[in-house]
C-alpha cells in the first residue's frame, strides 16, 4: 500500500454506494486507476465537485497491492470540462476521447507522452481549437505513442516502396498499412485509399502541426472513415461514443 499524487484525468464514473462512487482515472505518473471516492455522491463531499468527467484534477490516490480497488483520498479541480456548453459535437468528441483512453491502457501502465497529447485534445476540444481535427489527431498520434501507428509509406508486408504513381493506394486495416502491388495481390479484405488522405494522416500522427490551407469537406469525410476503420480494426471493436461522431464536417 502506498500513497500517490499525481495529476489526472476523469475517464468515468460509476455509484457504488448512496454516498460514494467509483471512478477511472488516467493519470500522468499513474497510468489507468479504478478508485473508490467515498462521500463523493454528498451535497458537501471531500472532492469540492472535482469529479466531473474529463476534468483535470490533482488527486490523492492510496494504491492498493491486490486486486481490491485503489483509494481516492484527494482532487483538487485544476480544469472543469465545459464542451456541452457549446456545441453537442464537442461533447460526443470528449466523450469519445474518453473511452479511447479506457480501452488504449492498462491498469497502473502510463505514458505520459499520452497524456500530455490527451490534455492537450481536450483543451482544443472544450476551448478553442478545431474539434474533430483534434480528435483525429488524437486517435493516430495516440496509436503512434502506443506502438501502433499508421504505416502511410513503404509496404507494411514487404518494407519495399509502396510508390506506384496511382492516386489510390492499396491500404491493409488488419496489417496496419499500405502495400505495394505485388503483396496487395497476396491479401484479402485490402481498400483502395486515396493518396492524399494517407498523406494526412501521417501529418496527424507525426506533428501537431495546423493542416495548411484547412482541410476540406470530401477530405474530412474520407479522412474520418479512414481513421475510424482505422481504430475499429486494431482494438478488435467498435466503441459505442464513435458513432457520435459526425462523418461530414459540420459547423462546431
Amino acid at each position: 500500500m502506498s500513497t500517490e499524487q499525481t495529476e489526472a484525468i476523469v475517464l468515468r464514473m460509476v455509484e457504488f454506494s448512496e454516498t460514494s462512487l467509483i471512478v477511472t482515472l488516467y493519470g500522468r505518473d499513474l497510468g489507468r486507476v479504478s478508485a473508490i471516492a467515498k462521500g463523493a455522491r454528498r451535497p458537501k463531499g471531500p472532492f469540492e465537485g472535482a469529479l466531473d468527467l474529463l476534468s483535470i484534477c490533482r488527486v490523492v490516490v492510496i494504491t492498493k497491492s491486490t486486486d481490491v480497488l485503489d483509494l481516492l483520498t484527494e482532487a483538487k479541480l485544476q480544469r472543469r470540462f465545459r464542451a456541452g456548453e457549446r456545441s453537442l459535437v464537442r461533447l460526443h468528441c470528449g466523450y469519445y476521447v474518453a473511452e479511447l483512453l479506457r480501452v488504449w491502457t492498462d491498469s497502473g501502465s502510463g505514458s505520459r507522452p499520452l497524456y500530455d497529447l490527451a490534455v492537450r485534445t481536450i483543451e482544443a476540444i472544450d476551448g478553442g481549437g478545431d474539434a474533430l481535427l483534434a480528435t483525429l489527431r488524437f486517435e493516430l498520434a495516440g496509436l503512434r505513442i502506443l506502438g501502433h501507428g499508421m504505416a502511410t509509406s513503404g509496404c507494411v508486408s514487404c518494407g519495399g516502396s509502396a510508390e506506384s504513381g496511382e492516386s489510390r493506394v492499396p491500404f491493409a486495416y488488419h496489417l496496419g498499412g499500405v502495400l505495394c502491388q505485388a503483396c496487395r495481390l497476396r491479401q484479402r479484405d485490402v481498400a483502395s485509399v486515396r493518396r492524399e488522405v494517407l498523406g494526412l494522416c501521417e501529418q496527424f500522427q507525426e506533428s501537431e502541426r495546423p493542416i495548411e490551407g484547412g482541410l476540406s469537406a470530401p477530405d474530412y469525410r474520407d479522412l474520418r472513415g479512414v481513421v475510424s476503420r482505422y481504430v475499429m480494426t486494431q482494438l478488435g471493436m467498435p466503441l459505442r461514443t464513435q458513432s457520435m461522431l459526425p462523418t461530414g464536417w459540420v459547423t462546431h
